[in-house]
């Protein structure tokens, strides 16, 4: 556990004491706690703050941009208008910038779809594993 991690628990349990945390909107109910397992523990608190502050990684926000993209672009080919292939290729354009700006940083989007997967595959294989019983398959 961090120095900040226990300085932190310190300071909630002194509160809990207090009385201080009594009556909080979600009062018993469950955290919706982040598996921040792929981020490297060196950065973990960072991107913590980062996202409290509701900031996202640029290659995740480029990440989500290229998916915006794509969709816009399906939509795109099922209207056969002028103007909709005009936006079409305005946005397979900002899609190949994004790709190679990806790219070029080390975090190219194929990168981050086998991430995505390998992230999947191990939610799959905890819940398959699960026991009937505890609700959690």
């Amino acid at each position: 556990m961090s120095l900040i991690d226990r300085i932190a628990e310190r300071r909630l349990e002194e509160a809990v004491e207090q009385g201080e945390l009594q009556d909080l909107p979600g009062a018993g109910q469950p955290l919706e706690l982040d598996d921040d397992s792929m981020i490297p523990e060196h950065l973990r608190t960072a991107y913590r703050v980062l996202k409290n502050a509701n900031c996202i990684p640029p290659e995740l926000a480029e990440r989500q941009e290229i998916r915006s993209l794509e969709d816009l672009i399906d939509a795109l080919y099922a209207d056969a208008s002028a103007e909709a292939a005009q936006q079409r290729s305005q946005a397979e354009r900002r899609l190949s910038l994004l790709r190679a700006r990806l790219e070029r940083s080390g975090h190219d989007a194929d990168a981050l779809y086998v991430a995505e997967q390998g992230y999947r595959d191990r939610l799959l294989r905890r819940f398959s594993n699960a026991d009937p019983e505890d609700g959690a398959g």
